[in-house]
C-alpha cells in the first residue's frame, strides 16, 4: 500500500524537472535582461559623451564662423561709409546669407546709441559692453533676467550669444557698432531611442546657460536640484586640460523633474566669451533614462515569451520523459512484485533504451536466479534435514535393538550361570563364552559411536608410518576366513608376492579393510569374493594402489549408492534389517582413508550384481621396509602365498582350537592376550580398538569372529 507522504516516480521526475529547469531559466532570464539594461545605459553614456563632443564642436565652430562673418561685414565699404538705405538692405541680405541660427543684425552709432540699420526691428538686441576691441569681437550671453530687451523670450532657442564688432570710417575712426545675435542651440523634443541627448551648457562659475528646462537657464548649479552631481561633473571636466575636445561618461544619473532619472556624458571646451586661459565652458548630453533604454521593453517582452515557451517545452518534455524513464522502472517492479506468480521460464523485462535499465534488469535476473538457487538448496536441505530426522529416527531405532539384543544375552547368561541353573560346568563355561563374545560385539559398536562422533567433531587422528600393505591384507584375510569358510564362499586373492610399502596408521587401516571385507561376506550369501591389488597412475601422475574388493552379493541400486558413506545411514531398512549393523562402518571408514592420503569408492550395477569397494593409498619408497617373513596365514588356509587366481575357502581345514582354561573356565589364551598387550577398558582410555589377541592368534578363538565383526555393516 503507497504511503500519503509518498510520491510516483512519474511525478517526481516531472516536478523535478520543472523546478531544477523554470528556476534556472528564470535566473537565465534576469540575469540576460541586467546584462542588457547594462548594455543599454552603457552604449547609451557613450553615445551621449559623443555627442555632447559633438555638440561642443558645433557650438565653437559657430561661434568662430560667426566672429569671422561678423568681422567680414564690419570691414565692408557699405557698412562703414555707405547710406542708411544701403547699409539696411545689406545688412537684411546678410541675415538671410548668414547660418540659420543667426536671428539679428544691427548697426548702432556709438555716440547716439541709434540704430543705423536693423534686420529683426527697432529694438537694441544687447546693451553695448564698452570699449569694443580694436580688431576683435566682443561676446556676450543674453540670460532670461536680460530677455526683456529683445522682446518674447523663445523656450526653444538658447545659449543666445551677442556679437559686437567695431566698425571704422574711411578716415579710420570708430563710429559704429555691428552687432550680431544667435541662438546656438535649439532644444528638442527626443525621440524615443535617439541618443543626442538634450544640451547642457554650464559655464566655469556654474551658471547655466543653456538647459532643457527654459525656467533653469540664468541659474546658478548650487541652486539646482542635483546641485551636488553638477558640481561633480563640472570639477571633474575642469581638472582635465584643454588640448582637444574629448568627453567623458558619467556615471551618475542625473534628475531635473520629481521622480525622472538622465544620463548624461559630457565634454569641456574653451570659453569663447573671455579667450581666458583655463577658462571652460562644461557641455552636457543627457537624456531620460528610459529613452536610453528604449527597446528594452521589447526585450521583456520577447523574454517573457521565451519563458512561456520554454516552460511549456520543458513540461511537454517531462512529461515524456517521465514515461520513457518511468516504463522501464515499472516493468521492472511489476516483475518483481509478480515474481511468485511466473513461470519460471518467464525472463526479466530487458532490451530497455537506457543501459542502466538493462544493467538492473540483468542484476535483478542475476538475484532472481541465485535466490532460485538458494530456494533449491534451502528445499534440498530441508529435505535432507526431514530425512536426517528420518534416518536419526532410524538410527535410533536400530542402535536401540543392536545394543538391547546383545545386553539381553549378556544378562540372560550371567543370571544363568549366577542362579545356578546349569547342568554342569561344561554348559556354565558355553553361556560365559556366548556372553564374553557378545560384550566385545556390544564394545564394537560403542566404538563405532565413539569414531563417528570424534570425525564429527574433527577431533580423529591417524599415526601413519611406512608398511606393508600386502602383509595388512594377508592378516585381514586371516581373520576373516572364519566367516568366509561358514558361508561357504569361495575367495579369489590376487596380491602378488611383492611388498605393497604405504604410509598408514596400521590398525586403522586394518579396521577399514576388516569393514569393507566383513560387508562383502555379509552381503553376499553364495559366490565369491575377490581381493585384488592393482598399481596405477592418479591424477597427479604419481604411483599408488589400489585395493579392490569385489563380491556377488546383494548390490546397491545406483540411486541409492551416494547414500552410503554418510554416518547412520543404511540402504534399505527392510532389507538390512536382515543384518546386524548400525550404518557407521563405511562413514568411519573413508574419513580413516581421507585422514592417511587415499580415496575409497564402492561401484555396483544394481541390485543382486554384486560390489565393488576401491581404496587407493599412495606407494612410498619400499627401501624403509623390513623385509617381510612368509605370511603363516596361507598355511592355515592351506593356500600358498603366490598369485594363484582362486582360492577355496570350502578347501581349507578347520582350524584346531586350542583352548586352556582356568578355574573360571575363561578361555587362557584371550586373558593372556589382555595381560600381555596391557589393555584396560575402552570407555576409560577412550581407546577405540580392542585386539583381543595378538594377529596371528585371532582367528584360532571363536572370539576372533566377534572382533571381525565389529564394523561389518554398509
Amino acid at each position: 500500500m503507497v504511503k500519503p507522504c509518498q510520491s510516483s516516480f512519474r511525478r517526481i521526475l516531472v516536478t523535478r524537472i520543472l523546478l531544477l529547469f523554470v528556476p534556472v531559466l528564470l535566473l537565465g532570464e534576469i540575469v540576460a535582461l541586467n546584462k542588457a539594461r547594462s548594455s543599454l545605459l552603457k552604449t547609451a553614456r557613450q553615445n551621449l559623451t559623443e555627442s555632447a563632443i559633438s555638440k561642443g564642436e558645433k557650438i565653437a565652430n559657430a561661434i568662430a564662423t560667426l566672429k569671422t562673418h561678423l568681422l567680414t561685414i564690419s570691414q565692408t565699404t557699405v557698412v562703414q561709409s555707405g547710406s542708411q538705405t544701403e547699409v539696411q538692405q545689406y545688412l537684411t541680405q546678410m541675415a538671410q546669407q548668414l547660418p540659420t541660427h543667426t536671428e539679428c543684425l544691427q548697426l548702432i552709432n556709438l555716440q547716439s546709441r541709434e540704430i543705423i540699420a536693423s534686420s529683426c526691428g527697432n529694438k537694441l538686441i544687447a546693451e553695448l559692453s564698452l570699449p569694443l576691441p580694436s580688431y576683435g569681437v566682443d561676446i556676450q550671453t543674453i540670460l532670461p533676467p536680460k530677455a526683456g530687451t529683445t522682446g518674447q523670450i523663445n523656450k526653444h532657442n538658447q545659449l543666445k550669444l551677442v556679437f559686437s564688432a567695431p566698425v571704422y570710417n574711411r578716415s579710420g575712426e570708430l563710429v559704429y557698432a555691428l552687432n550680431l545675435q544667435s541662438a546656438l542651440y535649439k532644444q528638442n523634443t527626443n525621440q524615443p531611442g535617439s541618443l543626442a541627448g538634450s544640451t547642457l551648457v554650464i559655464a566655469e562659475d556654474g551658471t547655466i546657460l543653456a538647459h532643457p528646462l527654459a525656467a533653469r537657464v540664468g541659474n546658478n548649479i548650487q541652486k539646482h536640484p542635483d546641485a551636488a552631481r553638477l558640481q561633480s561633473i563640472v570639477k571633474n571636466a575642469l581638472a582635465q586640460p584643454v588640448t582637444g575636445i574629448t568627453g567623458q561618461s558619467s556615471p551618475i544619473n542625473l534628475s531635473f523633474r520629481e521622480g525622472e532619472e538622465l544620463v548624461a556624458g559630457y565634454t569641456a571646451i574653451a570659453n569663447p566669451i573671455t579667450q581666458q586661459q583655463g577658462q571652460k565652458w562644461i557641455i552636457l548630453a543627457v537624456t531620460t533614462v528610459d529613452n536610453a533604454l528604449f527597446g528594452l521593453e521589447e526585450i521583456k517582452l520577447i523574454l517573457i515569451v521565451l519563458t512561456v515557451g520554454l516552460i511549456g517545452a520543458s513540461l511537454l518534455a517531462s512529461l515524456y520523459l517521465a514515461p520513457y524513464l518511468a516504463s522501464p522502472v515499472e516493468e521492472l517492479r511489476d516483475y518483481a512484485l509478480n515474481l511468485h506468480s511466473h513461470h519460471a521460464t518467464q525472463p526479466v523485462p530487458h532490451n530497455f533504451k537506457i543501459r542502466e535499465f538493462n544493467q538492473l534488469a540483468q542484476a535483478i535476473d542475476q538475484m532472481v536466479e541465485r535466490l532460485k538457487a538458494w530456494a533449491e538448496e534451502l528445499e534440498i536441505a530441508w529435505k535432507e534435514a526431514k530425512t536426517a530426522n528420518h534416518i536419526k529416527s532410524q538410527f535410533l531405532a536400530t542402535t536401540s535393538h543392536e545394543l538391547r539384543n546383545p545386553l539381553n544375552i549378556i544378562i540372560n547368561c550371567v543370571r544363568l550361570v549366577h542362579d545356578g541353573l546349569c547342568d554342569n560346568r561344561e554348559e556354565e563355561l558355553e553361556f560365559l563364552k556366548r556372553a564374553d563374545e557378545t560384550a566385545i560385539h556390544l564394545l564394537g559398536i560403542i566404538n563405532e559411536l565413539l569414531d563417528i562422533s570424534k570425525i564429527e567433531a574433527g577431533k580423529l587422528s591417524v599415526v601413519t608410518a611406512p608398511i606393508d600393505l600386502r602383509q595388512i591384507l594377508l592378516e585381514v584375510i586371516n581373520l576373516q576366513s572364519v566367516n568366509v569358510q561358514h558361508k561357504g564362499l569361495q575367495l579369489k586373492i590376487n596380491l602378488g608376492n611383492d611388498s605393497i610399502p604405504v604410509k598408514a596408521d596400521a590398525a586403522k587401516l586394518k579396521q577399514v579393510l576388516i569393514n569393507i571385507i566383513g560387508n562383502a561376506t555379509k552381503f553376499t550369501d553364495e559366490g565369491s569374493i575377490t581381493i585384488a591389488t592393482a598399481m596405477q597412475k592418479n591424477s597427479d601422475n604419481k604411483s599408488q594402489v589400489v585395493v579392490k574388493v569385489t563380491d556377488t552379493g546383494l548390490g546397491i541400486e545406483p540411486a541409492q549408492q551416494h547414500k552410503l558413506f554418510r554416518p547412520f545411514v543404511m540402504v534399505d531398512g527392510s532389507t538390512t534389517r536382515k543384518f546386524e549393523g548400525t550404518g557407521l562402518g563405511l562413514a568411519i571408514s573413508r574419513n580413516l582413508i581421507e585422514l592417511m592420503g587415499g580415496s575409497i569408492t564402492l561401484e555396483s550395477a544394481g541390485l543382486n550384481q554384486g560390489t565393488t569397494v576401491k581404496i587407493a593409498l599412495p606407494i612410498i619408497d619400499g627401501t624403509s621396509l623390513t623385509d617381510p617373513t612368509e605370511e603363516k596365514a596361507f598355511q592355515n588356509l592351506g593356500v600358498a602365498s603366490g598369485d594363484e587366481e582362486v582360492r577355496e575357502i570350502n578347501s581349507c581345514p578347520i582350524h584346531r582350537e586350542e583352548t586352556l582354561q582356568n578355574s573360571n573356565g575363561i578361555n587362557e589364551s584371550q586373558k593372556a592376550g589382555l595381560d600381555e598387550e596391557n589393555y584396560e577398558l575402552p570407555l576409560v582410555e577412550n581407546n577405540y580398538e580392542l585386539d583381543l589377541l595378538p594377529q596371528p592368534a585371532l582367528p584360532r578363538l571363536p572370539s576372533g569372529e566377534a572382533y571381525a565383526n565389529r564394523t561389518t555393516e554398509r
